[in-house]
């Protein structure tokens, strides 16, 4: 499978800062990549420390002066990822809960809303489809600093709301769950995309209560606890601001078929 990834930001950076990106592929075994990336401040091109993290996660950081800063990465990505050894350190980290997947505020209600006594298959698909039905996606309904319990109350959300709020009812029923950020063939409108992986039967299984694109031609960016972990810029200093943002992923051939039920690992 032959799937190619862009991303372009024009960043105004208003004081000296230290930033950090997500944005480039993961580096997973199995996978053959081709890709680029630069950062040009004021066409002055910038240098990034590549941070590995884990699942094949990469931040690039480094320090930035006041000025136009502007960001170009773009990947072909081959093949399929070797699924990573289980960790038993995963399991127990991603049944915690976590900045924007309060579980613990959520215990209660998953006990009174949903079966008990069921496998984590069934409880992923049963969760899944019912925060689809919950939860509406509508733009700009939400603040970055809404985590599950707010999207649950509010009823509406984008991506990342949907999954925190389902990585955290998985998680006050016991099963454990993550946070991935990807590029999505298919998404419209196109943008990083926010994804859950639920631990199901001795693997890492993907979830989207969206339905937005097809889990099959997803590419993994980052992934962790929640967004905090896999968020594709952060920063720690002077004020910046996104003036704009494109984002492409495309697939060879025809998008694979989805019916959002089938079990799928993020490859």
């Amino acid at each position: 499978m032959k799937r190619d990834v862009s991303a372009q930001l024009e960043i105004a950076v208003s004081g000296p800062t230290t930033l950090e990106f997500q944005i480039a592929v993961a580096r997973q075994p199995g996978i053959e990549l081709t890709e680029s990336l630069v950062f040009d401040l004021d066409g002055r091109r910038i240098a990034a420390q590549e941070i590995l993290g884990p699942h094949g996660t990469r931040i690039h950081k480094f320090e930035v002066g006041t000025g136009a800063l502007q960001v170009r990465y773009s990947a072909t990505v081959f093949g399929t990822a070797i699924a990573e050894p289980i960790s038993d350190y995963d399991l127990a980290v991603y049944l915690r809960p976590s900045r924007f997947v309060e579980s613990d505020k959520l215990l209660g209600f998953a006990a009174a809303e949903f079966p008990s006594g069921a496998t984590p298959a069934d409880i992923a698909a049963i969760v899944s489809s019912w925060v689809g039905r919950r939860v509406r996606y509508v733009a700009g309904s939400s603040d970055p600093i809404d985590g599950a319990v707010e999207t649950l109350l509010a009823g509406a959300g984008v991506c990342r709301d949907f999954t925190h709020l389902l990585v955290a009812l998985l998680r006050a029923l016991k099963v454990p769950a993550r946070l991935v950020s990807v590029y999505a063939p298919g998404l419209f409108p196109m943008d990083f995309h926010a994804v859950a992986e639920a631990y199901i039967d001795g693997g890492w299984r993907v979830l989207d209560a969206t339905h937005l694109a097809p889990r099959l031609s997803l590419i993994r960016i980052a992934t962790g606890r929640d967004a905090s972990d896999a968020a594709f810029l952060d920063n720690h200093g002077g004020e910046v601001y996104v003036s704009n943002m494109q984002v492409s992923a495309t697939i060879d051939g025809y998008l694979p078929f989805d019916n959002g039920t089938a079990p799928v690992t993020l490859w």
